[in-house]
């Protein structure tokens, strides 16, 4: 897959999805709950259909796994190569509480690595994309490299809203020394340390493959790192369950 070749179509389908997601976003939204009791819009639903229809026909070949996507045995997935990985709303609840703290996730994995990430906050009309070592913002049509810088003292921190009072990551910020904790939603937390804006992202709390993929392979095409807790690169489909362990995003 060369992906420089279709990142102007990824684009341009990230900034429809996203005109479509903010078309409901000052609308009263209907609010569902999924199984697992996460809320789920109109707004997940089209954007998910939008984005399966352009990856189907953009790369027919490869198949597409969605937060939305019917559950899909890994039986069959254990036979995917590669394959598509989306979040197509990705911060619903922050979409929900009108934060704008929400973003479109699309990620590319081969051989259980992921080795395409975009990511696009619609509010802010500004893409983040990384591939072949290399990472860029992109808005206003203005293209910026993205550097993950060295680490600040005292360390910027940044959680995620609903999981910042976990007691396993209150135990781990009491261990990091001098430090200042910032909240933000969905996988905007990588971007923001690829673009050096915070230094750390640890993460206790359940999250999915889909919500890291994007965010993880921008962090690490900008020179950071996102690690298990024994200090390895994140995989994917590799089991039955979709569940990304505990991670530890950084900078440099």
């Amino acid at each position: 897959m060369i992906f420089s070749k279709i990142l102007p179509q990824l684009i341009k389908l990230a900034t429809d999805v996203g005109e479509e997601i903010l078309s409901c976003y000052e609308n009263d939204l209907k609010i569902t709950l999924k199984t697992d009791e996460t809320p789920f819009t109109i707004a997940d639903k089209n954007a998910h259909q939008s984005i399966i229809e352009t990856l189907s026909h953009l790369t027919p070949n490869t198949p597409i796994l969605s937060e939305e996507s019917d559950a899909i045995t890994f039986e069959e997935r254990s036979k995917w190569d590669e394959y598509w990985l989306i979040d197509p709303l990705d911060g619903t609840r922050d979409f929900i509480e009108k934060t704008g703290e929400f973003c479109i996730c699309i990620a590319y994995i081969k051989n259980h690595q992921v080795i395409f990430g975009l990511v696009y906050a619609p509010l802010t009309h500004t893409h983040y994309y990384g591939f072949d070592n290399q990472a860029y913002q992109y808005r206003n049509n203005t293209k910026t490299r993205l550097n993950a810088l060295v680490a600040a003292q005292p360390l910027r921190v940044v959680t995620g809203h609903y999981s910042a009072h976990n007691p396993q990551l209150q135990t781990h910020l009491k261990q990091l020394g001098k430090h200042k904790t910032s909240c933000l939603g969905s996988a905007l937390k990588f971007c923001k340390i690829a673009e050096g804006e915070y230094d750390y992202y640890p993460r206790f709390g359940p999250c999915s493959e889909w919500d890291t993929a994007a965010g993880t392979c921008i962090l690490q095409n900008a020179g950071g790192s996102v690690v298990d807790k024994n200090g390895n690169p994140l995989r994917y489909n590799t089991k039955d369950d979709l569940l990304s362990p505990i991670f530890f995003a950084s900078g440099k």
